[in-house]
């Protein structure tokens, strides 16, 4: 693209940046790189000043103009410098906007990278050289393509730039409005939320939930079917009415008038008499949860939390959650939420690097404590020390009641140190990265939802249409109640997509208890770990979009038949039902690599091929005396030689990539059928697809 399609823009940006949010129902994405994959040098590696990472992130580098620590500096001065980066999802992108700290003018190229890996060249700069430090913010603007654009390279000359050269941030929007503004001081008080828009008022969820009692801290689980509150001295509490807290569930009875059937006492383990027992989250199938306190010896003790897991007998005795250096200065203060995918766990407490009263923290299992997403109760999750998510969130004052959505990027919590409507307001921001320390600027959620009175302990489902909060205003008798509001499509989190099934064996149909793993094709990321129910193997998984997805069951002595999804153009919530296949791991079973992907007419494999490539790899090098005959299928379309052949050559091109990968190619014999041995009908594509297949047969173990 030549330079008429570009503009160069005098942007001062300041700390504080008006990233793009929609005020109307057409959703508006706006993304900051969340990790690098490629660079040509660097002066420093990590977190360190002028390290790649640097770029990750909103633009943060300050001073203006000047060298910043905030910002990559390459180590070489010539024409081939380079920085690849990826984001966190894919979208139809118009623009692409890169920050150059310091010494501007050097970028030759920017590349766009598609979820194929293919790159798309939008901008072009033949002539390299110094521009005026205003002139800091590189805009390039293009129609939106057939392509979703999921990382960015930039090529540079500094060698055309005296001195070194500074890029601080790389982002893309689907939007073509201008993506850094000039400072903006976001409004304190009922000016900062006049845009949040609601589609309804304030709805008190009624007598089978609410009662005269003290009803509060809700859950709702990420199906929008179950809802887990707290009620504080019940008579139907396990203590009595001198209970002090009880965990309460109530089943949601008419989706569509949005009605709760009686709750029903939780019960004991959970439940302990006089002791404050409260959830804190659910996991997405509902057999995980994550409690509020330590039990010991039938008592609950605010020293942390712990997990509670369901079978068929009810739910399991809490044990403990293992965090490193985790302490809590004033216990009586706890909230937590685990994320849906298990791969993050936020907390409220308050600790000395804290930055006044609770703050928000953060932990990550430990990668060799990962047993499975808590699926052994003897092998519990071991958690990193607390991280604290900064000052775009916390205050000096209350911060808590964190709630993660299930896009795992929007977080909402209640502060008592930004001011607003009373003592607590509920506010909400978005995670800009993977540092989890870089954040939106925090966005009151309004006067219909914040009052003068006491609110917090906001929880959405998965669909994000509606919402779930405490309030003090005209609850039954004057005490908390919990209430429903719906959003409006732009103030919902960003689109998910709630997947269910069965793990099943698949000579059999039985069920099986078994992990379910599911991860980012694009990256090979493991996003997420979850459970199957062991009463009858179903499982519940939620895929934020912009991604394809591959998933899979497993278990002592099967092999996984892998799925995928691909909802990278997904715009609207969904929920879509796949059985997974487990595949007992004896001499004359055959698993479909169903996660195995070529260009069309072609055999060259497609890079979201490796993850699944990797795991056979792993396979054949656990188990070293297997042998494979790996079979390839066309569907019958076309000429049947040429399809043959296309089937013998992608097999082929499949056993090359794991030989160069380290496995004994005299372990692997290969066969193209083309299109001789279909498993589905060829009249439609739907069913026509399944014939296009590759396979592995075990022929020694």
């Amino acid at each position: 693209m030549s330079e008429s399609f570009v503009s160069r823009l005098l942007t001062l940006v300041s700390v504080a940046l008006l990233l793009l949010f929609s005020t109307n129902s057409q959703a508006q994405r706006v993304l900051w790189a969340a990790r690098v994959v490629g660079v040509s040098s660097q002066k420093a590696e990590g977190k360190e000043p002028f390290a790649p990472s640097q770029v990750l992130g909103t633009p943060n580098a300050l001073p203006l103009g000047q060298i910043s620590n905030d910002a990559w500096i390459p180590k070489k001065e010539g024409s081939n410098e380079f920085i690849e980066v990826r984001f966190g999802r894919s979208i139809a992108a118009q623009q692409v906007t890169i920050i150059e700290n310091f010494n501007p003018g050097s970028i030759t190229k920017v590349e766009l990278v598609d979820t194929k890996g293919e790159k798309h060249e939008v901008y072009t700069n033949t002539n390299p050289g110094p521009l005026p430090e205003p002139f800091r913010t590189l805009e390039v603007r293009f129609p939106v393509a057939q392509y979703r654009t999921i990382g960015v390279i930039v090529r540079m000359n500094t060698g055309k730039v005296e001195g070194v050269n500074q890029i601080d941030a790389i982002g893309i929007a689907d939007v073509a409005s201008t993506m850094v503004k000039q400072a903006f001081d976001a409004p304190k008080g009922p000016d900062a939320v006049a845009s949040t828009q609601f589609d309804s008022s304030l709805v008190n969820l009624g007598p089978n939930v609410n009662s005269r009692y003290v009803d509060t801290h809700p859950v709702i689980s990420p199906d929008g079917r179950t809802l887990y509150f707290a009620r504080q001295s019940h008579p139907g509490n396990v203590g009595g009415s001198r209970d002090p807290q009880d965990i309460w569930i109530s089943k949601l009875v008419s989706g569509k008038n949005k009605t709760w059937g009686p709750a029903r006492n939780m019960g004991e383990p959970s439940n302990t008499p006089e002791d404050p027992n409260g959830l804190a989250s659910v996991s997405a199938n509902g057999q995980t949860a994550l409690l509020i306190g330590v039990y010991v010896d039938g008592l609950m003790e605010p020293k942390g939390f712990s997990m509670s897991r369901r079978s068929a007998g009810g739910w399991s005795k809490p044990v403990k959650v293992e965090i490193d250096d985790y302490y809590n200065k004033d216990p009586e203060h706890i909230d937590a939420c685990l994320a849906t995918s298990g791969k993050a766990l936020l907390m409220a407490v308050e600790r000395n690097d804290g930055i006044g009263g609770q703050d928000i923290y953060v932990s990550f299992p430990k990668p060799d404590k990962l047993p499975g997403a808590m699926a052994d109760p003897k092998k519990q999750v071991e958690w990193t020390k607390p991280l604290n998510l900064g000052p775009n969130v916390n205050t000096a004052k209350a911060d808590f009641a964190p709630f993660l959505a299930a896009d795992e990027k929007t977080l909402y919590f209640a502060s008592e140190g930004r001011g607003g409507y009373g003592k607590s307001d509920i506010f909400y921001c978005k995670r800009l990265d993977d540092t989890w320390t870089n954040w939106s600027p925090p966005r009151n959620l309004g006067p219909v939802v914040n009052s003068p009175d006491f609110d917090a302990y906001y929880t959405v489902s998965a669909a994000g249409q509606d919402a779930y909060l405490v309030s003090s205003r005209n609850g039954t008798d004057g005490s908390k109640d919990i209430f429903r509001i719906s959003l409006a499509p732009a103030f919902q989190p960003e689109v998910v997509t709630l997947v269910t099934g069965r793990v099943l064996d698949v000579n059999t149909g039985k069920p099986i208890r078994a992990i379910i793993h599911y991860e980012n094709l694009l990256t090979g990321e493991e996003i997420g770990v979850t459970e199957t129910d062991p009463r009858d193997g179903s499982y519940t998984i939620v895929l934020p979009s912009g991604v394809q997805y591959g998933y899979r069951a497993e278990a002592v002595g099967y092999l996984a038949e892998n799925a995928s999804l691909d909802v990278t153009a997904k715009d609207k919530y969904s929920e879509q039902q796949q059985d997974l296949f487990l595949v007992p791991f004896n001499v004359g079973q055959t698993v479909k690599l169903n996660n195995i992907f070529f260009q069309q007419s072609r055999y060259y494999l497609n890079t979201n091929s490796y993850p699944e490539l990797a795991r056979l790899i792993r396979i054949m090098k656990d188990y070293p005396s297997v042998e494979i005959k790996i079979s390839g299928h066309t569907d019958n379309q076309g000429d049947p030689a040429l399809n043959l052949k296309l089937s013998q050559d992608r097999v082929n091109e499949v056993k090359k990539y794991l030989s160069s990968h380290g496995v004994n190619g005299n372990r692997i014999t290969t066969e193209g059928f083309g299109g001789t041995k279909p498993i589905a009908s060829n009249d439609q594509e739907e069913t026509r697809a399944k014939n296009r297949r590759v396979e592995f047969t075990i022929t020694k173990k």
